[in-house]
């Protein structure tokens, strides 16, 4: 094997056994949380990209050409996780991005690196960054959020109320990009009954079902249903629970309504100044859409 192609192969082996330990280090009893840590998204791709500069310290590795060539490791990556770790192709398309700037800067720290020929400092570089993959291995993980939207109905409450229990389905093309790709978008939500305790269901574009649990039915002013069951699915679900969805009904005196809806959700999939970014943005156009439908089935005459 020529140095060019261990470039490329040498830090795919090296990250998929390091993303195993990881596995192992989190759910050392064989668990399925889920979770994937900060340093599988940052500090094995810089690690990665260390490894690949060390393969290439003798070429010329102008700015261009390094960065088609973290670039090219960033797709192998992304097919060596959609092949083992089951991932779908808007995740895959979601971690893109920081995959490709950490590998992008390993490169390019690991060319002053070698060039500078000292391997006290080399070694110990290396190893500090394996200290804080450990470290964070080892770690707890947990992060919450809230995602809160609003809009005004030209309805009062009491007509509104009729379609934050249940809405009929939405034909309209989803909007939002993730969406029009192929993300699951909400469609319709069913509901057995009107009181605390009746069952609820929102089914998405795909047929998958959220089942859930009205906990708090204020008529007219507070709707609050926990979810009982989610699907799992490789495109999102898996990395994200849905925990609670809440309608607030403010009646503006105007013959207005204010109808904020609010989503608690847990994230699994670690640095949350990244993925939350998405998730957040995600929980909003489904909130988006669902609202859009209780405007139009409220304001219609």
């Amino acid at each position: 094997m020529n140095r060019d192609t261990a470039g490329f192969i040498v830090p795919q082996i090296f990250g998929a056994a390091i993303v195993a330990l990881t596995k192992l280090l989190l759910n050392p009893h064989g668990s399925s949380s889920g979770t994937l840590i900060f340093s599988e998204f940052v500090i094995v791709p810089l690690l990665m990209g260390i490894i690949s500069a060390r393969y290439w310290r003798n070429l010329d590795m102008r700015a261009g050409r390094s960065g088609l060539r973290a670039l090219l490791n960033t797709a192998i990556a992304c097919i060596i996780s959609a092949a083992f770790l089951g991932e779908g192709v808007i995740c895959l398309l979601i971690v893109s991005p920081l995959l490709f700037i950490f590998i992008w800067m390993g490169q390019i720290i690991g060319g002053a690196m070698f060039k500078k020929n000292n391997n006290t400092l080399n070694t110990s570089i290396v190893v500090l960054l394996l200290a804080v993959f450990v470290s964070d291995s080892l770690s707890e993980h947990h992060y919450e959020n809230l995602v809160a939207d609003t809009i005004v109905i030209k309805a009062p409450p009491a007509k509104v109320w009729q379609y934050v229990v249940a809405y009929e389905r939405i034909e309209e093309k989803p909007k939002f990009w993730l969406f029009k790709i192929g993300m699951p978008s909400p469609v319709q939500s069913t509901a057995d009954g009107y009181y605390v305790g009746a069952k609820r269901k929102c089914i998405f574009s795909n047929g998958y079902v959220f089942d859930e649990v009205i906990s708090k039915y204020d008529e007219n002013h507070d709707l609050i249903f926990d979810i009982t069951h989610q699907p799992r699915d490789p495109e999102i679900m898996g990395h994200i629970d849905i925990l609670r969805g809440q309608f607030l009904l403010k009646d503006n005196g105007d013959g207005t309504t204010t109808l904020t809806g609010n989503s608690w959700y847990k994230l699994y999939v670690f640095p949350t100044w990244y993925y939350d970014m998405w998730a957040s943005s995600i929980v909003r156009n489904v909130h988006v859409r669902v609202m859009d439908r209780v405007k139009q089935l409220s304001e219609a005459k």
